[in-house]
């Protein structure tokens, strides 16, 4: 029998994803209790963070040194590291969607964005195949997780309207371009040409990439509104520069006379 094998039977998926969501409520009662002053969405951010760093740096790990390559292999089987990294996902996708429904703090698109990553993820691991691209999708969506998380943080300091937020829009809006959008609709075509994949596991990841569009959007609005306010800004500042520094020099010239 092999190890994989015997993985399996003395840890079955269920029991790890039980583990996982039990991992994530553990930690945010843990960050409940050490941020008591703050509000439970403090913790939830912190639960948030933690995972988008975590499945990032898993997710690379798995898609480019452990292998297979999702955009050569879709639909290939999945190895024992996917399987971990499927399983961690799942359980903080549960535990996260929960606590937005308890809450309602989230509205219908994010609600939908986490339906269909438990239902991809879930389809995967019953599978025991297309981990490669379902990995690939968590590393695109939990890449620019941190700068969001980032952005909220800075807001509830009131420090969000400094260089360091400007810094951590610019990055998130090049991330999110580049990888989810760009990188996507690279791989959302590799998927629905292979003919390895099941329709559903295509459907999923199309389903995404529509969900990323939408956000992307909504992106796009945000940056040229800032974009605007920092142009009009700027004017300002430069018609004030120019107006104080017309007026030195006429005082110079009266008091001269």
């Amino acid at each position: 029998m092999s190890f994989c094998s015997r993985d399996r039977m003395l840890f079955p998926l269920p029991l790890r994803v039980a583990c996982s969501l039990l991992a994530w409520l553990s930690l945010y009662t843990w960050f409940c209790r050490r941020y008591k002053h703050r509000n439970y969405e403090w913790s939830c951010r912190l639960v948030t963070l933690t995972h988008g760093i975590l499945a990032t740096c898993l997710s690379a790990y798995i898609g480019f040194i452990d292998g297979p390559w999702p955009l050569s292999h879709p639909g290939s089987p999945n190895t024992t590291l996917q399987v971990h990294g499927l399983c961690l996902s799942l359980g903080y996708f549960l535990f996260d969607l929960c606590w937005c429904v308890y809450f309602q703090t989230e509205g219908a698109l994010m609600l939908a964005h986490h339906l269909v990553s438990i239902l991809g993820i879930t389809a995967s691991l019953a599978l025991g195949e297309s981990a490669a691209e379902v990995n690939a999708v968590i590393f695109g969506s939990e890449i620019t997780n941190p700068l969001l998380q980032a952005r909220w943080f800075l807001k509830e300091m009131g420090c969000y309207h400094s260089f360091t937020g400007d810094v951590v829009d610019f990055f998130f809006v090049v991330l999110f371009t580049g990888v989810r959008i760009g990188v996507g609709a690279w791989l959302m075509y590799c998927e629905l040409a292979s003919p390895k994949p099941r329709w559903y596991i295509k459907l999923g990841g199309v389903i995404m990439y529509a969900v990323s569009w939408v956000f992307m959007v909504s992106i796009c609005r945000f940056a040229r509104r800032k974009s605007m306010k920092k142009y009009h800004a700027w004017r300002s500042r430069r018609s004030d520069e120019l107006y104080l520094k017309t007026n030195g020099h006429l005082k110079n010239h009266l008091d001269a006379e």
